[in-house]
C-alpha cells in the first residue's frame, strides 16, 4: 500500500466524519436519523475505488467503535453501533467497496444511467439490505415494520445520489488521477 493510498483512505474517513457535522433529522417511526454521512461511502467508492473506499469506511467504523464521536450529532462508541442505526453504519464499508468495484468495472466512467444504478443498488439497496433487518432485530419490530419505517429515507437518499454524482463528476474533471490510483 502506497503513501497515496493511505492518504486517500484517511481523507475519505475524515470526509465521512465531516459530513456528520450536518445536523441529523431523526425519523420517529424507527429511531434512525437521516444524515449526510451516508454520502461518505458513495463518494469514497465512486472516487477512489473498491479497496481504498472500503478501507476508508472500515477505518471510520473502527474509530466510531473505539468511542470517537464521529457520527452525526457527535455520537460514537459501541453502544451507538449496537443501536438501531448500527446496521447502516456496518454496511458502509461494504457499500463503499461494492460501489468502488462497480465503478472500476466501468473504468470510472459508467455514464449517468450506470452511475444512478450503481449508487441506487449499492449505496441504497445494499445498505438497506443490512440496515433494515438490524433495525428489526434491535428495535423489536417486524421486518415489514422496519422496512416501512425506513421508506421515509428514500427521498433523501435519492437527493444524496444526485449530489454524489455532481460532486464525483466535478472532482474527476478537476483531478482525473484520483480515481485511477496515480
Amino acid at each position: 500500500m502506497s503513501t497515496r493510498d493511505i492518504v486517500h483512505i484517511a481523507l475519505f474517513a475524515a470526509l465521512t466524519a465531516a459530513l456528520g457535522l450536518v445536523p441529523p433529522l431523526t425519523l420517529p417511526a424507527v429511531g434512525v436519523a437521516i444524515t449526510a454521512q451516508s454520502m461518505g461511502p458513495m463518494l469514497a467508492g465512486a472516487l477512489v475505488g473498491a479497496k481504498r473506499g472500503g478501507l476508508a469506511l472500515a477505518l471510520f467504523y473502527v474509530l466510531v467503535a473505539v468511542g470517537m464521536p464521529l457520527l452525526a450529532g457527535g455520537r460514537g462508541g459501541m453502544g451507538v453501533l449496537l443501536g438501531a442505526s448500527g446496521g447502516f453504519v456496518l454496511a458502509w464499508p461494504i457499500a463503499a467497496f461494492a460501489i468502488g468495484w462497480a465503478y472500476q468495472r466501468a473504468r470510472f466512467n459508467p455514464g449517468l444511467p450506470g452511475e444512478l444504478a450503481i449508487l441506487a443498488v449499492f449505496g441504497i439497496g445494499l445498505v438497506y439490505l443490512i440496515g433494515v433487518p438490524w433495525i428489526s432485530a434491535v428495535a423489536g419490530l417486524s421486518l415489514s415494520q422496519a422496512f416501512i419505517g425506513s421508506l421515509g429515507f428514500i427521498p433523501g437518499d435519492l437527493i444524496k445520489i444526485a449530489v454524489v454524482i455532481a460532486v464525483t463528476r466535478t472532482v474527476r474533471r478537476a483531478y482525473p488521477a484520483l480515481s485511477q490510483g496515480r
